[in-house]
């Protein structure tokens, strides 16, 4: 025997891997050759460089190194791989491997022998694309059906375009319409005629009645609508105890591009690529382990050279969006990027009464902190401060943490007191942030309806909607996983076309 009568066994997580046991499960017409421990190093090893066994068997030089006095040929290495390890034993080796890839790409460690961070992702994306089928056949389409119908009565219900009762379209018809445009990726006249076909003539309106629909939801009814919307959904999760309190938030904006005149156009800014026009849209999303949920959206209005605009005031939409989102959710830690940097935007997260961790740009005063920094030998420094403004005053500090790309120090704003020992922790979960560019791909992709229109109601109507079947999707996610035994996943388990197509499908009035 290779070990000791007694198991030994590692606890990684909740997997206990049993040593005996892996020996024991070894062919007995083929003893086991090589030590468990420096078979276990060896597999680390490949999937951390992604070398083939033909490669790794040719390299007598690591065979010292992990304790083997030779190395494998390749096919010992692909039955050990196959047959010596279970399953916990090789969903252990992928999981650590590839999070020490991705640390050491994150940290910027320079280390030929890494394979590629892109390796890893795709694998990753690879394999989840594989099980999405698998995984959400453990609800069936009836209680699909079911949750996604209760999530969009109490999404949609909160809109009202204010037509006669007597009209020839139901609201909720405008609404499936809607979803349907989302669904196949088409604009309004387009997307009319297809439902047409499919849903037949009578039931569904034609474009232009659409269009003039969805003109009489004015802003402020829209981002009504979408408040009294969110406060429905949220109170269907509300007692479930994986919805934690308070929650992190992420504010940011994203932007619709817009390729036609701009004249007469005060809603249509400019983006940082020269030339390109844009809508733009600020939200305030739930990140972290936690619902992805949108909270709030407001309208971004900024000054441009062919307008008179006044400049954007980012902080005032900060304080709407914030004072919306604590209407639903008590709020903990609000994460925003570069663009929030300002004096005004802290003072405002300090007057609402929450925190905030946001990165600073570089100036002249940060530049000379870094340069002392790299005299004492240090590379996380904690700088205390006040914070004085005409709407008041607040203590903070300026947090110097080693960046993420590897490029020298990253500057993070905080109201939060961080000790210099906590720093680096602290600011990890600026990553969390992130989340929301997902959000706004899948909005994109999965749930925006393409228009070109020129009207700014066309352009926000499908915005709020888009963002509401987003609400809806996840949502209904969590309410089937709710149902389900086991610990709740925070990766969507029903991809996002499914409940597009179940709200498109039998989106209909109820008595």
């Amino acid at each position: 025997m290779l070990y000791s009568e007694e198991p030994v066994s590692t606890i990684i997580g909740d997997v206990p891997i049993t040593t005996n046991t892996l020996e024991d499960s070894y062919p007995e017409w083929h003893p086991a050759p090589y030590p468990f421990e420096a078979m276990l190093r060896l597999f680390l090893y490949r999937e951390l460089t992604g070398n083939s066994y033909d490669d790794i068997s040719e390299s007598s030089e690591l065979a010292a190194e992990i304790g083997l006095d030779s190395m494998p040929d390749p096919s010992v290495l692909s039955r050990t791989w196959r047959d010596r390890f279970d399953e916990a034993v090789r969903e252990f080796v992928e999981t650590a491997a590839h999070y020490a890839v991705k640390e050491n790409h994150d940290r910027g460690y320079d280390d030929p022998e890494i394979r590629p961070k892109e390796d890893i992702i795709q694998e990753e994306e690879s394999e989840q694309n594989e099980t999405d089928d698998e995984k959400h056949e453990e609800f069936t389409d009836e209680q699909i059906f079911r949750t996604t119908r209760l999530a969009r009565e109490h999404g949609f219900g909160a809109f009202d375009s204010g037509r006669a009762q007597n009209s020839s379209y139901d609201d909720t018809q405008f609404f499936e319409l809607q979803t349907y445009m989302g669904m196949v990726g088409c604009g309004t006249a387009q997307g009319a005629a297809r439902f047409q076909l499919q849903r037949g003539v009578e039931y569904g309106p034609h474009g232009d009645t659409h269009l003039r629909t969805v003109k009489q939801f004015d802003r402020d009814a829209l981002i009504e609508g979408f408040d009294r919307a969110t406060e429905r959904l949220l109170s269907q999760i509300e007692s479930e105890a994986t919805f934690r309190r308070p929650v992190t938030v992420a504010i940011d904006i994203t932007t619709i591009p817009y390729h036609g005149d701009v004249e007469g156009m005060p809603m249509v800014s400019g983006t940082k690529e020269k030339h390109e026009r844009a809508f733009k849209f600020a939200t305030l999303s739930i990140v972290g382990r936690n619902v992805p949920i949108i909270l709030a959206i407001e309208p971004v209005r900024e000054s441009s050279s062919w307008d008179e605009n006044p400049s954007n005031k980012v902080h005032r939409v900060v304080r709407r969006l914030i004072q919306r989102a604590q209407e639903h959710v008590p709020i903990e830690m609000v994460l925003c990027d570069r663009e929030f940097d300002s004096i005004q935007t802290f003072q405002t997260l300090s007057n609402l009464g929450v925190e905030y961790l946001i990165p600073k740009r570089i100036s002249n005063q940060e530049r000379d902190a870094i340069d002392q920094m790299e005299e004492d030998g240090v590379n996380v420094a904690v700088q205390p401060g006040t914070m004085h403004t005409d709407s008041g005053s607040h203590s903070m500090r300026f947090l110097y943490v080693p960046s993420n790309s590897g490029d020298g120090t990253a500057v993070f704003a905080t109201n939060r007191v961080v000790k210099p020992a906590e720093t680096e922790i602290f600011c990890d979960r600026y990553r969390q942030r992130w989340q929301i560019e997902n959000e706004y791909k899948s909005i994109k992709n999965d749930f925006l309806a393409k228009t070109s229109s020129r009207d700014y109601r066309v352009r926000l109507f499908y915005f709020v909607f888009a963002a509401l079947l987003y609400n809806i999707w996840r949502i209904t996610d969590v309410l089937l996983k709710a149902g389900v035994d086991g610990e709740m996943e925070y990766a969507p388990e029903i991809p996002a076309g499914m409940v597009v197509e179940m709200v498109s499908a039998a989106l209909v009035p109820v008595d």
